[in-house]
C-alpha cells in the first residue's frame, strides 16, 4: 500500500494499520466531499483520538499544518504535516441511522459514516461503543460567534485538495467518504489516500 493511492468508494469506510513514522495523506479527488478520520492506538484500542484534549492543547477549533491529533490520554497520536484547505471539523460526531432519521426524514436512512466505521473497524476489535468524534477532513462546520449555533455547509475543497498527517504511534486508522448530504454539498465522491 505504500505510495500506491487507495480509493474508498462513495458512502463508504475501510481500516488499516498505520506505522509510526508513517505518513497518511487524504484527498479529495473530485472537491466537496469530507471524509471522516479516526485513529486509535494498535496495541491498546481503548487509547483512541480524542476531539476534546485536541481542542483544549490547540486552543482552536481550525486545526491545520502544525497540529496535533491527541488521544484520549493526552498522547501525541497524529501531526498535520500538510494541509491545502485549512478547513475541518472536529466537533461533529459521524453521521448515523438515527442522524439521518433526525436531519433527513424524507430520505431513505444510511447507516452513516458510523455504520461504515464500526464495520471497518470490527476485524480489529474496535466496537461500535468506541467509535468517538471524528476528525471530519474537509468539513465546513462555521459557528456563529454570538450564539455558538453550528451549520453545516458544503467543504471549501477543491478537487485534489488534500491534508497529509504523520503517525505519533503505531495506529489502527478508521476512514470514510462521509454519506451526509449536507456535509458533502449534496453529492457524493470517493476519497483517495495514500500511505508513505
Amino acid at each position: 500500500m505504500t505510495g500506491a493511492v487507495s480509493v474508498i468508494p462513495e458512502r463508504s469506510g475501510t481500516a488499516f494499520r498505520l506505522a509510526r513514522g508513517a505518513t497518511l495523506t487524504v484527498i479529495d479527488p473530485r472537491g466537496e466531499q469530507v471524509a471522516d478520520l479516526l485513529a486509535y492506538n494498535a496495541d491498546d484500542v481503548d487509547e483512541a483520538i480524542s476531539s476534546g484534549r485536541t481542542l483544549d492543547y490547540a486552543e482552536t477549533i481550525r486545526l491545520t499544518t502544525g497540529h496535533t491529533l491527541y488521544s484520549n490520554r493526552s498522547r501525541a497520536m497524529l501531526t498535520i504535516v500538510e494541509d491545502s484547505v485549512g478547513c475541518h471539523d472536529f466537533l461533529l460526531t459521524p453521521c448515523s441511522v438515527d442522524t439521518f432519521r433526525h436531519f433527513y426524514p424524507d430520505l431513505p436512512p444510511h447507516r452513516g459514516c458510523f455504520g461504515n466505521l464500526a464495520e471497518a473497524l470490527a476485524p480489529y476489535g474496535i466496537e461500535p461503543d468506541r467509535i468517538p468524534v471524528a476528525f471530519n477532513c474537509f468539513m465546513n462546520v462555521p459557528v456563529d460567534g454570538r450564539n455558538g449555533k453550528l451549520k453545516v455547509l458544503p467543504p471549501l475543497s477543491k478537487a485534489g485538495d488534500r491534508i497529509s498527517f504523520r503517525a505519533e504511534m503505531d495506529l489502527v486508522i478508521g476512514l470514510t467518504a462521509c454519506s451526509a448530504p449536507d456535509s458533502n454539498g449534496g453529492s457524493f465522491k470517493p476519497i483517495h489516500y495514500r500511505v508513505d
